[in-house]
């Protein structure tokens, strides 16, 4: 029998998860009811206490709730929840996890949830669904739903929300997987609309090669979820095209994925082949939201939603030597590819973003940066050229061919 964890705050919310709990009952699932709560009384009774989830976060519940502090205890109840569902998880005791709550429990819900294997189901029934919801989500796979009302008590509304809620959290954790084909090692590979060509080329290579290859939008969440699914175990190489996201986060752009991006794959020891994709700008939204200290910089409109920033010779300096470092501390087999003749379908002679100079400050800053034991292919062609998706992808495979045949992968 299918198990559904339910994680929430039973001091404000008992009497909402006890009804949740009741409608999963009827759906035959098995429930563990988690109090994550430390300000009042619980209003049901859970089966893992609020004391035995502080203290696999490495905290008392009492002090917390002592302290008065409600974003203390959140942030405090959050990582310990986070400790307790993913030990359920590997004792085989968690097949789905289901919140429910406002800006508190959705927090400490979610944390739970982001912690998880991408695939396990994750649902949050949520009052902040209608808002901005990437804190939530992140780059997992966390399902929410407007609560539509406040989940305070059981009403016309609130009762079929729930309702909906239970039946969609029975259906993901009894639902027979589909079947995929197996045996095809996953490559995770970048792109943005600037770099499409080149990773239609390498996607239909690979192709070629045996691989199946999921491509990934460098919008920042889409940098994040491929990472999070190397360290799941799912994505084994990595084609780096698009490493544009760095740029983002360096000058302030809409599209960061975190200081963190271009780390995942070296630090698991998987195969990657990195390039510079579209480290030639930065993305804003719309014209008129463009910061001010940026008006007076060379500004292309891509779209009426999405208006790009050319980098400057010192920004790619930058970019090249945060680049270095990252790929000088990879654990496993790294090639860099430089495109001489651009970097984006816009960075080439006669478009908008061509700057030689900014480029040749992005090429030297990375050479200086890297290891010497790091592998470096520089070809003569812009980023775009299908002879330079083919050596990339070429490349790959010997990299991963070598990996497998070392016994890397299990």
């Amino acid at each position: 029998m299918a198990t559904v964890v339910l994680l929430g705050t039973l001091d404000t919310k008992g009497d909402e998860y006890a009804y949740l709990r009741s409608l999963l009952d009827a759906h035959g699932v098995e429930t563990i009811l988690i109090d994550a709560g430390v300000l009042g009384e619980p209003r049901a009774t859970p089966d893992v206490t609020r004391e035995e989830v502080a203290r696999a976060g490495g905290a008392d519940a009492r002090a917390l709730a002592d302290a008065g502090d409600r974003g203390a205890a959140v942030e405090a109840m959050a990582r310990a929840a986070a400790e307790i569902v993913t030990a359920l998880h590997a004792e085989g005791r968690l097949d789905g996890l289901l919140g429910l709550g406002g800006s508190g429990g959705t927090a400490v819900a979610t944390e739970a949830m982001r912690a998880l294997p991408v695939g396990v189901p994750k649902l949050m029934v949520s009052t902040m669904a209608s808002g901005d919801t990437r804190p939530y989500v992140g780059a997992t796979d966390v399902t929410m739903t407007y609560s539509v009302v406040d989940i305070a008590g059981i009403n016309a509304v609130s009762a079929r929300i729930l309702s909906n809620a239970a039946a969609a959290m029975a259906g993901m954790v009894t639902a027979d997987p589909p079947a995929v084909e197996g045996g095809k090692p996953l490559v995770g590979a970048t792109m943005f609309g600037v770099t499409t060509p080149c990773v239609t080329a390498a996607r239909e290579r690979l192709e070629e090669l045996g691989y199946e290859v999921l491509v990934f939008h460098a919008t920042g969440t889409g940098g994040q979820s491929m990472e999070a699914l190397m360290r799941s175990g799912f994505i084994t190489a990595s084609l780096d095209v698009t490493t544009t996201e760095l740029a983002d986060d360096l000058v302030g752009g809409v599209l960061s994925a975190g200081p963190d991006r271009l780390e995942a794959a070296g630090e698991l020891g998987i195969p990657q082949v990195v390039s510079l994709g579209a480290l030639d700008m930065v993305n804003f939204g719309p014209a008129e939201t463009v910061p001010a200290e940026f008006r007076d910089r060379l500004l292309y409109k891509h779209n009426p939603t999405v208006t790009l920033m050319r980098t400057t010779a010192e920004e790619c300096a930058e970019l090249g030597r945060r680049l270095g470092r990252k790929l000088s501390a990879a654990q496993g087999p790294v090639t860099v590819f430089i495109p001489l003749r651009g970097v984006s379908l816009i960075d080439v002679e006669g478009q908008v973003f061509f700057d030689p100079a900014a480029d040749r400050a992005l090429f030297d800053a990375l050479r200086e940066a890297l290891d010497p034991g790091v592998d470096v292919r520089e070809l003569d062609t812009h980023v775009n050229d299908p002879a330079f998706a083919h050596a990339m992808v070429d490349t790959l495979h010997e990299h991963y061919e070598a990996w497998t045949a070392a016994g890397a992968r299990a």
